[in-house]
């Protein structure tokens, strides 16, 4: 079993992130193990042969759907370097997956389609890492599609997402014809002859002649972007002097860096190559090494005291130092169980080490250690600082939780998953069915953050909420596959309610006589609305005043017509929806010495309430949303004019980072299907946010409806 004794400046902690079919997996993620000798052969989605892509459901859709890692070799400069690589999903249903691992990583990899450039999910995976300050490079991919454009992606990089692009290589050759980079840095040219089918071999020759002028030009563009933001290059820069490559590539490491290396500046390099033809992917691990960070570069962890938010904690990035380490995906093996990947920031780990989860304040112990590739293992007997590896053995710990030494405990900062936008029922086929649901979802939520799950009070029903329609019907794929749950999915009830108009008064005798003892009570009760009804506290849908005098309804008869009257509530009397926000008053009643009982005071009130919430001209009211949609701004048209045909009210429109966010109140019942709508709507560019508001007044058409369906 090995143990493992890193050389933190030669590691590498990067993920791989991009819009779906920027090429990420197909094509570069594939290249990369090939070369670094991970994998003997090269795997393509397509094919259904990916090592990282190892799902069932990702090699029949074709996309990533959960992040995979794996850990690699690159020799740049005789050292070679360790290289953590974390491959994300690229659907923005699994846009919780990019969350977590951009938490942990200290640099990554944008990957764009040459072709579309940058795409709506490029957009969304760029501001997470910008929340999570994570330096990164660009790799324009596919050039040799036809329509593709270097130049035209490095001005999308600058325009949509506000970056600072500083092109390190220049295409040779366009489409079919392309066949190298010329290298800025060094001013060579990286030519891949036509007869290398995996790319192994390239040669580096002379800039080609017809690319010269063209190079010099790019290249002064490239130092006058670094002399600009560098002191150091500036001032070789004003002097004439030409920068040694030790001083270029100095200069945009740190400049890459930015905050973490002392300076508000920041670039980002962009390279270029069609990884799936074989083309620049060893340029692009020697720009991994060179220009992203390894865990020394980066901040020291930060955190605070259980239960003192406001006393900050730091680790260095040392063995020494007490552990610490972020639990960032929960993974079920099919051999193995649970397994709980770690960041190591601090300290080191080893089989058999107790640490304090603070946010339990629970002990786990340490079972086994994995350093893994997709879904295959390699056992090591410890870890150190730095580091990324799974573990056996945590059977409380959850994404997002802290592990630390129990003698200097700490808490750092977690990650915030997005609310679910989309929603499902289920329900188990068969009685049997039911136990192994319930363990399938209790283990698929473990797994997936924005995976949520609860009973409706109102329905009853099971719901399932995510990402999107893709993401659930995923789940639900896995709970047939991996826990052979048979259940049927639906859209979920709406939780309708209804309340009264206005007040009424309503006499009512219940008299039966069957031979023996009869029943017999009577009860006269006004109904009025309550203000603001189905928006009040638990507890408080029904307000009952005992309003009789004289004793002409028996004390002990009282709790009765309140239980008759909250049982005919819960049934409704326009669509069967519960009412609420009523008072209802005891106004005058009767009872017979023998014939009445707790029952015949209980039916009494039931038919009155009825009776009397009939003649109190009832209505429907609904759940309004709260919807706040965040849309560029030349798709903001399109979206109010959808919210308002969907039977929403605008509140407000307000500037946030660089789109425009639009709140409205929406009635739920017309926000099903809206993920697909907003994104077809917005060519995907569009994100929104949902959460309950208030119950408002159904209009009499809808209503009209609700009661003819129920």
């Amino acid at each position: 079993m090995a143990t493992t004794q890193l050389n933190l400046a030669a590691v590498r902690n990067i993920g791989i992130m991009a819009h779906i079919d920027a090429g990420k997996t197909t094509t570069t993620t594939e290249r990369i193990l090939y070369y670094t000798g991970v994998s003997h052969k090269v795997g393509e989605v397509h094919d259904g042969t990916t090592a990282m892509d190892f799902l069932p459901e990702e090699r029949e859709h074709g996309i990533t759907i959960t992040s995979a890692a794996t850990t690699c070799v690159w020799t740049v400069d005789g050292v070679a370097h360790t290289v953590n690589l974390i491959d994300t999903p690229g659907h923005i249903d699994f846009t919780a997956e990019v969350e977590r691992c951009l938490r942990v990583l200290d640099g990554a990899v944008a990957v764009f389609d040459g072709v579309a450039g940058v795409e709506p999910q490029s957009e969304t995976v760029w501001r997470q890492a910008d929340r999570y300050g994570v330096p990164r490079i660009c790799f324009v991919n596919k050039l040799d599609r036809v329509g593709a454009d270097f130049a035209r992606c490095v001005d999308m990089i600058a325009e949509r997402l506000g970056a600072v692009p500083l092109v390190l290589q220049l295409p040779i050759g366009a489409e079919a014809g392309f066949r190298g980079v010329v290298d800025l840095v060094r001013m060579r040219a990286l030519v891949w002859p036509a007869d290398t089918a995996l790319g192994e071999d390239y040669e580096d020759v002379a800039v080609p002649e017809e690319l010269v002028e063209r190079a010099r030009r790019w290249r002064e563009r490239l130092l006058e972007t670094l002399a600009e933001r560098d002191t150091g290059l500036m001032d070789l820069y004003l002097r004439g002097i030409e920068p040694t490559q030790e001083q270029v590539h100095r200069a945009v490491l740190g400049l890459t860096l930015g905050a973490d290396s002392g300076t508000d500046e920041t670039v980002t390099p962009v390279l270029c190559g069609t990884a799936f033809k074989n083309k620049g992917v060893q340029p692009l691990l020697d720009a991994v090494v060179r220009y992203l960070p390894s865990p020394l570069d980066v901040m020291p962890a930060e955190g605070h005291l259980p239960g003192d938010p406001d006393t900050a904690v730091t680790r260095d990035t040392t063995d020494e130092a007490p552990t610490a380490a972020l639990a960032f995906k929960i993974m079920s093996d099919p051999h193995l169980g649970r397994l709980t990947f770690l960041r190591v920031y601090s300290g080191r780990i080893g089989t058999g080490t107790t640490l304090l989860n603070t946010a339990k304040g629970h002990r786990e112990r340490i079972g086994k250690i994995y350093r893994m590739h997709a879904d295959k293992r390699e056992e090591i007997a410890s870890v150190g600082a730095g580091d990324i590896v799974a573990v056996m053995g945590l059977k409380r710990t959850t994404t997002g939780e802290t592990l630390c030494d129990p003698a200097a405990p700490v808490i750092l900062e977690s990650m915030e998953f997005p609310a679910p936008v989309i929603q499902v029922s289920v329900e188990p086929r068969s009685r049997g069915d039911q136990d192994k649901l319930a363990a399938a979802i209790q283990r698929l939520a473990e797994e997936d953050p924005s995976f949520r799950v609860h009973t409706d009070a109102e329905t009853g029903q099971t719901i399932l909420g995510g990402m999107g329609e893709l993401h659930l019907e995923i789940l639900t794929h896995r709970m047939g596959r991996e826990f052979g749950v048979a259940a049927n999915v639906g859209r979920p009830r709406v939780a309708y309610r209804e309340t009264l108009g206005r007040s009424a008064e309503v006499e009512y005798t219940h008299r039966k006589q069957t031979g023996g003892k009869g029943q017999f009570a009577r009860v006269r009760i006004r109904v009025e609305p309550l203000p603001n009804p189905g928006n009040t506290d638990a507890g408080a849908d029904l307000d009952f005043v005992n309003a009789v005098t004289g004793g002409r309804v028996p004390r002990e008869f009282i709790p009765s017509v309140a239980e008759g009257c909250g049982q005919a509530m819960r049934l409704g009397v326009l669509a069967g929806y519960e009412l609420t926000g009523v008072r209802v008053t005891l106004l005058d009643g009767a009872a017979h010495s023998e014939d009445s009982s707790e029952l015949a005071f209980r039916t009494a009130a039931f038919q009155a309430f009825r009776e009397a919430a009939t003649q109190a001209a009832p209505v429907l009211l609904e759940p309004v949303m709260d919807v706040e949609v965040t849309t560029p701004e030349e798709h903001m048209g399109d979206v109010i004019g959808d919210l308002n045909a969907r039977r929403g009210r605008v509140r407000s429109m307000v500037d946030r980072h660089g789109a425009k966010a639009v709140s409205a109140l929406v009635p739920l019942a017309e926000m099903f299907g809206y993920v697909g709508d907003l994104r077809g709507r917005t060519s995907g560019r569009a994100d929104y946010t949902m959460r309950f508001d208030s119950y408002a007044e159904v209009p009499k058409s809808v209503a009209a409806e609700v009661a003819a369906r129920a």
